[in-house]
């Protein structure tokens, strides 16, 4: 028998009813309403890479380029509920992530977590809700800051934002860091398996730091390849995490790529913080790790003998540190929230060092 939570438990629903009649939509293209981590924004393309290079790299970033992994709405308004609608790109589950994560649409007031977006079922269909601003939150009264992380495993063809009619609505404040901090790497840097788009650790950081970011994980598809270091290269960014451990078939193909993909970058940014990392995980075959990390650390020992005061390396083993390790994932590869969590906090003190911060 199929049982259907949401008829026991109404806090299961997948949206909320918006029954407001008072609601004003508005696209989330329109000013000034911002747009962060996505290379195309326009009608019906909501993409991480432009067009030009969307399908002059491997298959699996063609299609995952599409995906909204680190893009970000942001605003402030005074409305007293804001509400948002979107139409997904593609439907299709993932046996091992939840829709919120891959689909859904998490919202911040503030700073602080309010609820997830979530999408019906079938998740290709238009899917919305709305968060009202409880009479007991003073705080969020009057002007407030507004971020919705978007999906990670999804793209959107439309999307909307509800406020009252007549409420104000303006630009966002500023990040601290607004040059962005730009992520390449594989399934993990892209998200999976977070239950909601904001606890990948890209966006902990983010939010941690006040920083900008873009994501360019691509899952099972980071590759290394030449073409996709150029146009990282040619990225205003503040800083570089490159981590494409996962996704390189054996060490070989790391012994090829690595080195000569951080070249390019410090060949374009002689001064940008780079920081190079190796994968967290696959304690089941230390073997391969073994081979693997001797390849990216030579990258790092090499750029240290060349002179790089600029470059830092992140031994991925530290990274859901040293108990309950097997907590941090839900199949030994893809880490859950707990495990994205831990990346985070163990990456911060590297990523202020290099960013400076105190």
């Amino acid at each position: 028998m199929k049982l259907d939570i949401s008829k026991i438990d109404a806090n299961f629903l997948a949206g909320s009813k918006i029954d407001k009649e008072d609601i004003v939509w508005i696209s989330i293209l329109e000013e000034p309403i911002s747009l962060h981590g996505l290379a195309v924004h326009e009608p019906g393309k909501f993409w991480r890479l432009p067009e030009k290079l969307i399908d002059q790299v491997n298959s699996g970033v063609t299609q995952l380029a599409r995906h909204t992994a680190g893009g970000r709405i942001r605003f402030r308004t005074d409305s007293p509920y804001i509400a948002y609608r979107a139409k997904p790109l593609n439907s299709g589950y993932m046996s091992h992530m939840p829709l919120t994560g891959s689909v859904g649409t998490d919202i911040f007031i503030n700073g602080e977590s309010c609820t997830t977006f979530r999408p019906p079922h079938d998740s290709a269909e238009w899917y919305e809700g709305i968060v009202n601003i409880p009479d007991d939150r003073p705080d969020m009264h009057g002007m407030k800051d507004v971020e919705l992380n978007m999906g990670l495993y999804n793209g959107i063809t439309e999307g909307y934002i509800g406020l009252k009619a007549g409420a104000a609505l303006e630009a966002p404040k500023p990040y601290d860091i607004d040059l962005p901090i730009v992520y390449y790497g594989n399934s993990v840097t892209q998200g999976g398996c977070a239950s909601k788009p904001g606890n990948s650790f890209p966006a902990f950081l983010g939010r941690w730091l006040n920083a900008d970011h873009i994501n360019l994980g691509f899952s099972g598809s980071g590759r290394g390849e030449e073409n996709m270091a150029e146009y990282i290269a040619a990225l205003p960014m503040s800083l570089f995490f490159m981590d494409y451990d996962h996704n390189a078939p054996n060490a070989e193909h790391l012994w090829k790529t690595h080195y000569r993909f951080y070249k390019i970058i410090r060949e374009a940014q002689p001064d940008l913080p780079i920081v190079i990392a190796t994968m967290p995980n696959e304690d089941l075959r230390p073997a391969q790790r073994a081979e693997r990390f001797t390849a990216i650390r030579a990258t790092y020992d090499r750029a240290l003998a060349e002179g790089d005061k600029h470059v830092w390396f992140v031994d991925g083993r530290t990274l859901f540190g040293d108990e309950d390790r097997d907590a941090c994932t839900m199949d030994g590869a893809h880490p859950n929230d707990f495990g994205f969590y831990r990346m985070a906090k163990n990456l911060l003190p590297c990523l202020k060092e290099a960013l400076n911060i105190r």
